[in-house]
């Protein structure tokens, strides 16, 4: 069966119980099989345990825009994937309050990693899951998305700001469950003329900092968590454009 090759796969590239572990996935990239965001999700679940946390992106940024700058917690839907909408809408899944970069978790530290992050002014702040979980002393999952779709070096890039970054400051409303509405303004990423180019960093990881396998007919990546922010961290400081490329127009 699909469920107990999947988890086999899983622990095999170094999944473990009582863990933290923030994932990205294609879900297409797994093969075709019933219910597989269902299943993706459980099979994760019972690795992790009762002790572990399970968290997703849960962006919003094709929805929350400029002109239409409006996210409701409980209802703006993610745009990053039907795994990650279908975890998002799972039961027991919390979700952190951002307009475009929240995070939803589940498990034992999902009420930690969530809250706080409305305290942020940028996408990947010190409030974010995303940084908390080199706190935690966590991991990445890439299920078939390649490396690129890293959301946590935004985190990195911010501590460093560098020149490509950030965009002009825009006033969202944020709807809470409760039904509260808090207007707050943020910094945006930018990004202009840019392309990200986050999967120069397996170049700079070492040792068991990535971790790579097949979970199901996917090309997989485990990577930790503290590894990627320092590794992250030396390269963009020895050269700021080390993890973008300049779009060149023909």
């Amino acid at each position: 069966m699909e469920l107990d090759r999947l988890e086999e796969d899983l622990r095999r590239l170094g999944v473990q119980e009582g863990s933290s572990l923030l994932v990205h996935a294609s879900l297409r990239s797994l093969g075709e099989f019933p219910e597989r965001a269902e299943r993706v999700v459980a099979a994760l679940k019972t690795i992790l345990g009762p002790k572990g946390t399970l968290l997703m992106p849960a962006l919003s940024y094709k929805f929350v825009t400029q002109d239409q700058p409006i996210f409701d917690l409980m209802a703006t839907p993610s745009c990053v994937g039907g795994l990650s909408e279908y975890f998002r809408t799972s039961r027991d899944t919390l979700r952190s309050m951002h307009p475009t970069h929240s995070v939803c978790a589940w498990g034992a530290d999902a009420k930690w990693f969530v809250e706080g992050h409305e305290q942020d002014q940028t996408p990947v702040g010190p409030h974010s899951p995303f940084s908390k979980l080199r706190q935690a002393g966590g991991f990445l999952l890439f299920l078939g998305c390649g490396l690129r779709p890293n959301t946590s070096m935004h985190g990195v890039e911010e501590w460093v700001t560098p020149p490509y970054l950030f965009g002009h400051e825009r006033a969202y409303s944020l709807i809470f469950p409760d039904g509260r509405i808090q207007q707050k303004r943020y910094l945006p990423h930018n990004f202009k003329g840019y392309e990200q180019r986050y999967e120069r960093l397996a170049h700079l990881l070492e040792g068991d900092e990535m971790r790579a396998g097949r979970v199901l007919l996917s090309d997989s990546f485990l990577l930790n968590a503290n590894a990627v922010w320092k590794r992250g961290l030396e390269a963009i400081k020895r050269n700021s454009f080390y993890f973008v490329e300049k779009i060149t127009i023909h």
